[in-house]
């Protein structure tokens, strides 16, 4: 299952050259992990009570068109599970006619707030918070 979640591009978030600066892909796709958080039944207070925090640990963008002010951009979310403490995440950033405007891969862990470390089992732990795992992959 892929998530995704619509955003409109507005003008105070263009470079300048009329383009969506590139700093606001970062949070466009920050703000698409965490409504898939929200889809997955899982709330920033149950991260919080857990003792457990979502940390991003590289990003890398690969821009494809261009995104303009008024433009609207489906930003998918798809997690990716293997062993060890990190997983990866690939999102999509689709324009409103279908092209493809950017994708954006990354790896990230779930630190626990007190150790201050990663903690060994990121899949199960999300699976143990999730209402809804599927949502997540799982």
């Amino acid at each position: 299952m892929t998530f995704s979640v619509r955003i409109a591009v507005r003008g105070y978030e263009l470079d300048t050259q009329g383009h969506l600066n590139s700093a606001v892909y970062h949070q466009y796709s920050e703000h698409a992990r965490w409504e898939c958080l929200r889809a997955a039944g899982i709330t920033v207070d149950d991260l919080r009570e857990s003792g457990v925090g979502p940390i991003a640990l590289e990003n890398t963008i690969r821009y494809r068109r261009e995104l303009r002010g008024g433009d609207e951009v489906e930003v998918t979310c798809a997690f990716e599970w293997g062993e060890g403490k990190t997983f990866r995440i690939r999102q999509e950033f689709t324009r409103a006619d279908g092209e493809l405007a950017a994708e954006l891969t990354g790896v990230g862990g779930l630190m626990d707030l007190t150790a201050r470390r990663l903690v060994d089992d990121p899949k199960g732990r999300w699976r143990s918070l999730a209402r809804e795992p599927s949502v997540l992959g799982l």
